[in-house]
């Protein structure tokens, strides 16, 4: 999509932030109007994520404009407030392209530009990441500035205080400049002690109008009327905020400034750029800036699909099929009414994990931790030992970052919490680092896990209902989107633990298939005759129905929306070998590689295992399947 340069006349001449240099200071507002109206039309063109890089328009227009981007390195946190970021860096001609296969990443992405200094997709690793380069380039003497933003809730993460922490006790002295972009908000809106100190501190124009004009009034700070007046500041700042958290943790703070007023962060940018040591800038800012509708409903716009600007984002008419996370949802409100016991907990992952609907039925039962998952999985443990029945909702990607809880609190204890684990598998359009293509293989290698995938709706809401009643650790992994449309029991019914489901007798090959590749399997299954099992359980496996089919059998063909390495088929294979059964296994899964973003049709056909890809590989390892003659082909 090429630029019209009568409606941006100033962005259609940067192709780079060396361009944004050329032009003079007093032009940079209206770049920034430029740049948000371009952004607004991009975006609906495209969808995408949206509110969060309208209120950073200004700010990414001052970094470029006064750091030596790339040679100066910026590293941005949470990824989808880059937006502006890329198209300032060489791809507003592309940035229509997010998120679609052979487009441009909606993340930070080191492959895809120099500009994009660090890989980014879970939150809080900004100024970890910077740090590090910030050391680095220390060590080797090179001058070049290093600046993290963090932001949209990232810095209610434990891992951004680490980091802090770190930097602000090192000798010597890191130079590292941290913007915190405070919008109040993550997806939702932010919670916990930090959001209501910033918030407060925000507040407190005297306190910074005094200090400003203290430093000015008293001149060179190693002076003794300066050093006297800074140690009074520290006494003084406590009467206004209730902390001096970010001073006291050895960086100097700056702020908080207007993060739309371009003069201003000019100004505040400019002399940061000259002083030593850890510094924090901590700027203001709405997130969905400029676009009234975004304002208005920044839950509702932090991503988007393709709308009318002038309209806004407009519901399509008609029955809507319900998702996985929409069963979930559903679920959670029914067992909560028929167990009083039951505790939900999200890492600031409410919208996305379906939890909307019983935070305002059973607010008193609800638990938004922030972006602070290690601390959502123990939290549910310690609830698991005073008898409460917890549930973690949460993704596949970011059950990651709590795995050693999930180990070492919840399972080595074998405490009574369920993992409610959405977009498990192929998810598509945010690229590898929101994919749940590993879940399968790091949690069935744990002791005292249950780890179920559903085949459809009806049986994810029997597989919840399940793992909530199971005594122990239970895990029940579904996938973004839709089902295959089967009419959901409103019973709170469970399944027989480690028992799978026959769907299709046939013959001489049984597929095995795990959660949502068992439609794939049955009509592969139906068209050349096949044996097909609802595998169910990834852990325990079916151990009885496995071994009768081996007897009965040629070979299987374990099919799963997983990694192959350490996955469910290779739990089959565990199984056959330790019983010393000697049967051709034909393993088809994801590859061994991280995908990139595209529509999850289009990565399933690419890993081969949509029902083209099954057939395809069943057919190359036993060609004579597909003589249609043989009498396995004629029916169930």
């Amino acid at each position: 999509m090429s630029i019209d340069s009568s409606r941006y006349p100033r962005l259609s001449r940067i192709d780079s932030p060396a361009d944004l240099r050329k032009f003079d200071e007093a032009e940079l507002p209206a770049v920034a109007e430029e740049l948000r109206a371009f952004l607004i039309e991009s975006v609906g063109r495209s969808g995408g994520h949206f509110a969060a890089g309208l209120g950073v328009i200004e700010l990414t227009v001052a970094l470029h404009y006064l750091y030596e981007t790339p040679k100066d390195l910026l590293v941005w946190d949470v990824g989808h407030q880059t937006y502006p970021h890329k198209i300032l860096t060489g791809r507003r001609d592309r940035i229509h392209t997010v998120k679609q296969k052979g487009g441009i990443a909606p993340f930070p992405k080191r492959e895809e530009s120099e500009y994009d200094t660090f890989g980014v997709g879970h939150s809080s690793t900004s100024i970890s990441a910077a740090l590090g380069m910030a050391v680095a380039l220390q060590r080797a003497g090179d001058p070049r500035k290093v600046v993290a933003v963090i932001g949209d809730g990232a810095m209610t993460a434990g891992m951004a205080y680490e980091a802090l922490n770190h930097a602000g006790g090192m000798e010597p002295e890191p130079d590292l400049l941290v913007i915190l972009n405070d919008n109040r908000m993550s997806i939702s809106e932010n919670v916990g002690g930090l959001t209501k100190m910033l918030g407060r501190l925000s507040s407190s124009q005297t306190l910074n109008r005094i200090r400003e004009g203290g430093k000015k009034l008293l001149g060179d700070k190693n002076k003794p009327p300066a050093r006297f007046v800074k140690r009074w500041e520290e006494h003084w700042k406590g009467m206004f905020v209730p902390s001096t958290l970010f001073e006291e943790m050895g960086f100097h703070y700056t702020g908080p400034i207007d993060g739309h007023d371009l003069p201003a962060l000019l100004g505040a940018l400019r002399t940061l750029r000259t002083l030593k040591g850890p510094q924090l800038l901590h700027v203001i800012t709405t997130k969905g800036k400029g676009y009234h509708l975004a304002e208005d409903d920044q839950i509702g716009y932090h991503a988007v699909g393709p709308f009318d600007p002038a309209k806004g984002v407009v519901a399509k008419p008609g029955a809507r099929k319900p998702t996985y996370t929409d069963i979930f949802s559903d679920w959670l409100c029914d067992m909560a009414a028929a167990e009083p016991r039951l505790l939900a907990i999200t890492p600031a992952m409410r919208e996305g994990s379906g939890l909307v609907r019983f935070s305002r039925e059973y607010p008193e039962r609800y638990f938004d931790v922030a972006i602070a998952e290690q601390h959502a999985v123990t939290l549910a443990a310690g609830m698991a030992t005073q008898g409460a029945k917890p549930v973690v909702a949460i993704y596949s990607t970011f059950l990651q970052r709590g795995y050693d809880q999930l180990v070492h609190d919840v399972a080595t204890q074998n405490l009574d919490v369920l993992f409610a684990i959405d977009r498990g598998g192929v998810v598509g359009p945010d690229g590898a680092t929101h994919a749940g293509n590993l879940d399968l293989s790091y949690l069935r290698c744990v002791p005292n896990m249950t780890v179920m995938a559903p085949a459809d709706e009806n049986e994810c809401r029997q597989m919840l209902t399940t793992g909530l009643r199971h005594p122990g650790p239970a895990a029940v992994r579904y996938p973004r989107g839709t089902g295959p449309g089967v009419a959901v029991d409103p019973a709170l019914e469970t399944l027989p633990i480690g028992r799978a489901q026959l769907r299709r007798s046939g013959g001489p090959i049984a597929l095995l298939a795990f959660g949502a590749t068992v439609a794939a399997a049955e009509e592969v299954g139906a068209e050349l005759g096949l044996t097909v099992v609802n595998m169910r359980f990834v852990k325990p496996l079916d151990r009885a129905l496995i071994l009768e089919l081996a007897r009965t059998h040629e070979g299987f063909v374990t099919i799963e929306d997983n990694v192959v390495a350490g996955g469910a088929g290779s739990g089959v294979s565990e199984l056959l070998a330790a019983e010393g059964v000697v049967l051709p296994v034909l393993h088809l899964g994801l590859p061994d590689a991280f995908q990139h973003h595209a529509s999850r049709e289009d990565l399933l056909a690419e890993a081969g295992i949509d029902a083209a890809g099954i057939r395809a590989a069943v057919l190359k390892r036993w060609p004579r399947l597909a003589d249609a003659t043989l009498p396995h082909a004629a029916g169930a």
